[in-house]
């Protein structure tokens, strides 16, 4: 090999071409408040944040869903400001990408209300199809169990196929006609179903109960009152049977244990064993987003 080619070669060996890359600079991400008023550099990211001063003795940091805001008393000078975000930039910038990744599986989670969207209903897939010609009397909804795959929804082996919920509506049905259906028919199913795992799980546990109200509240699932009357948020149904089963069986088991101690989880044990696994699914496993 000719000296200088190889002088060459060694040059830009692998370690070389290792610090090079090293040396790449990394793209600048951006986070910004819709009500921005300042903007900082924290290493890699360009924070936009909201900004107000009042009468406070400390600066406040929070993020939430739109972003940073930051809150200073009214004397403080800017540069304490830049100083103390720099000083959290490594919490302030944890916390944005968590809340932008919250906003990216909210979004992949959100339900499309058209013709061959889909939604989870007893933890199984199920597909929205508009059938003007029927009118399904009175539930304007029928399921069909034995419905083919859509396009967009190809077949898993080991996996049940999709089911559809046809829909009498017309196709130029808007977003919210769709909606109004699909949710009416889901409560009615709700309805339905926690009605029959009250009846299965409450004379296993020794409790009766005497009222079943359907709640929509936006993180609490369910809850009891002493007096035997249970509330259950209807969007468990997007859920499997199994996860339904530990939320009835620990509404009922509130009947018995108006706590949380080691009595009330033994008792909710004794009817469903997994319960741990099941009450751990229910928090990770993301709930369809409704708009």
């Amino acid at each position: 090999m000719h000296p200088l080619l190889r002088f060459t070669l060694d040059l830009f060996g692998p370690d070389q071409v290792l610090a090079q890359d090293a040396q790449t600079p990394r793209a600048i991400e951006h986070f910004r408040h819709p009500q921005a008023s300042r903007e900082v550099r924290l290493g890699h990211a360009l924070v936009a944040y909201e900004f107000k001063r009042g009468q406070r003795r400390s600066i406040g940091f929070s993020v939430g869903p739109q972003g940073l805001a930051v809150r200073a008393p009214k004397w403080l000078p800017l540069s304490e400001v830049d100083a103390a975000l720099k000083q959290k930039s490594d919490w302030i910038l944890r916390k944005l990408q968590e809340v932008r990744e919250r906003h990216a599986r909210l979004a992949e989670h959100t339900i499309v209300w058209r013709d061959g969207a889909s939604l989870p209903f007893l933890g199984q897939t199920v597909i929205l199809q508009l059938d003007p010609a029927h009118d399904f009397c009175p539930a304007g909804a029928a399921l069909v169990v034995d419905a083919p795959a859509a396009p967009e929804q190809p077949a898993i082996a080991g996996k049940p196929p999709p089911m559809a919920l046809r829909l009498s509506l017309p196709h130029h049905a808007t977003a919210d006609q769709i909606r109004d259906v699909v949710q009416a028919w889901l409560m009615r199913q709700s309805k339905r179903v926690f009605q029959e795992r009250l009846d299965h799980f409450a004379p296993l546990l020794g409790v009766q109960w005497k009222k079943l109200a359907l709640s929509n509240a936006g993180t609490r699932w369910g809850s009891a009152r002493i007096d035997g009357s249970i509330r259950l948020n209807w969007r468990l149904i997007h859920f499997s049977m199994a996860v339904i089963d530990y939320v009835v069986a620990h509404e009922l088991s509130h009947l018995r244990e108006m706590n949380h101690g080691p009595r009330f989880w033994d008792t909710v044990q004794s009817v469903v064993p997994n319960y741990a696994a099941l009450r751990q699914q229910l928090k990770t496993e993301p709930a369809p987003r409704w708009t």
